[in-house]
């Protein structure tokens, strides 16, 4: 066992270390300049189709609203990496991690949008008569059978990595955090995740897309809120922690308190890896929800998904880190979510630490509901509709074991699947980057030519 849990650790830091970084992020920046900064260009008009994304519109053209599509992905991606990825992040590199998450967020919305519009684009009716996507579709209908190879890669390690990064883990978080705050049995803990859980995915994307719409905002803006709490007890420090975050961005920084130092590629490397493993741009998995959605144009489709990195790391993933940074608990030594938990006990004595859990459990059951449409259009793509039930009461089964067992060698492995996902991924979106191109140009020529665009982001 030792020596599969090293051979497996010495693929996760090939899959994590720099040339992968690089890979996703020159992605990312090789399809911003392909769109002429269009994602960045654009954010006003994502917010006013989000709005617009709240009605259903043609059944026939998607299962769920553009807006539950959005919110399904953000179920996903809003997860334990806002809370405890980032302080692991500023932990391990020193505030500049923030600013490179930053950057890996801004490439990142290239990156969604490309995935999203492709997924889109190619997918097709499955034997139940819904829409499905992903990378796989994308790979299979757009660039053919002998790249099928490739869709079968991602839908593999997709299928495999949800049980670990998305399922286990996750209540396995949700489990601690609670049995440390609040003293609950970790058991208690799965079972009722078990029951949650298993009573919103056995009704479909349907139903995960009506639960992610009513929890999703409000989750996001109940956090939001408790950070700005805690960015206005320490309003003083915020110009400091600004000039800590872009200062450590570009050069090292010391060792002081329980804080070890860190070089500037410390930084970098533990920024964009967190911020990816945060918002999940360059990874394909957006596009499997945003599939699933009512629109007649990708495009829309695209720009609506985009928002999901904006809105997870630009938004969440910086009130966390701003919080860390101000209240200076940063160099103490902790990591993980006890670093944030520190950040919102420190400012709000009594009652930080226990918004801190709940936000952590809210997150994580939220992530558990996305990542279960993930693996299950995944392993449908690999063994067809009649794997859906099944895969969605292993599903199911799996949370209690999650929630009492201990998780290194299935975090880690399942941290590697994840990563792996991005690979198929990546080389389908450059081999389409023509059409991501031309259906962007032919879009928004036609909606500027009929006034609409002016219209909709007024």
């Amino acid at each position: 066992m030792e020596a599969l849990n090293t051979f497996v650790n010495d693929i996760n830091g090939l899959v994590w270390g720099p040339p992968m970084l690089v890979l996703i992020l020159g992605t990312g920046f090789f399809l911003m300049i392909l769109l002429k900064f269009m994602p960045l260009r654009r954010i006003g008009t994502g917010f006013a189709m989000i709005w617009r994304g709240r009605h259903r519109g043609d059944a026939a053209t998607g299962e769920i609203s553009p807006f539950e599509a959005l919110m399904t992905c953000l179920a996903a991606t809003v997860g334990t990496g806002n809370i405890a990825g980032v302080a692991t992040a500023i932990a391990v590199g020193g505030p500049g991690a923030l600013f490179w998450m930053w950057c890996t967020a801004l490439v990142g919305m290239a990156t969604k949008y490309a995935e999203v519009v492709v997924a889109v684009h190619f997918r097709e009716k499955d034997e139940r008569g819904e829409h499905a996507g992903g990378p796989m579709y994308a790979i299979k209908n757009g660039l053919g059978r002998k790249w099928l190879w490739l869709g079968f890669a991602f839908a593999i390690f997709g299928g495999f990595a949800g049980f670990g990064i998305g399922n286990m883990v996750q209540v396995n978080s949700m489990a601690q955090a609670l049995e440390s705050t609040f003293s609950v049995p970790t058991w208690i803990t799965g079972v009722v995740t078990m029951i949650l859980i298993g009573l919103v995915i056995l009704g479909g994307i349907k139903r995960i897309g009506a639960v992610a719409a009513s929890l999703v905002p409000f989750m996001c803006v109940a956090y939001v809120l408790a950070g700005l709490v805690v960015l206005a007890v320490n309003a003083e420090r915020i110009p400091e922690a600004l000039d800590l975050i872009f200062t450590h961005a570009f050069s090292p920084i010391a060792a002081t308190g329980g804080f070890a130092g860190a070089a500037v590629m410390a930084a970098i490397r533990f920024g964009v890896a967190r911020g990816i493993f945060s918002n999940e741009a360059g990874l394909g998995s957006a596009g499997i929800a945003q599939a699933a959605g009512t629109t007649s144009n990708a495009v829309e489709s695209g720009l609506i998904g985009m928002m999901g990195t904006f809105i997870d790391t630009i938004i969440i993933c910086s009130i966390t880190g701003l919080a860390i940074v101000c209240s200076g608990v940063w160099s103490s030594g902790e990591s993980g979510a006890a670093l944030s938990a520190s950040a919102f006990e420190v400012s709000m004595p009594g009652i930080g630490g226990i918004i801190l859990t709940i936000a952590l459990v809210i997150f994580a059951f939220t992530t558990i509901l996305g990542w279960s449409y993930y693996g299950e259009k995944c392993w449908e793509f690999l063994l067809g509709s009649r794997s859906t039930l099944p895969y969605r009461i292993v599903w199911v089964v799996a949370i209690p074991f999650g929630a009492v067992t201990q998780l290194d060698f299935a975090w880690l492995l399942a941290d590697t699947l994840n990563g792996l996902m991005a690979l198929p991924n990546l080389a389908s979106l450059i081999l389409l980057s023509p059409v991501i191109v031309k259906l962007t140009r032919d879009y928004f020529q036609n909606r500027a030519s009929t006034g609409e665009l002016s219209a909709q982001t007024k």
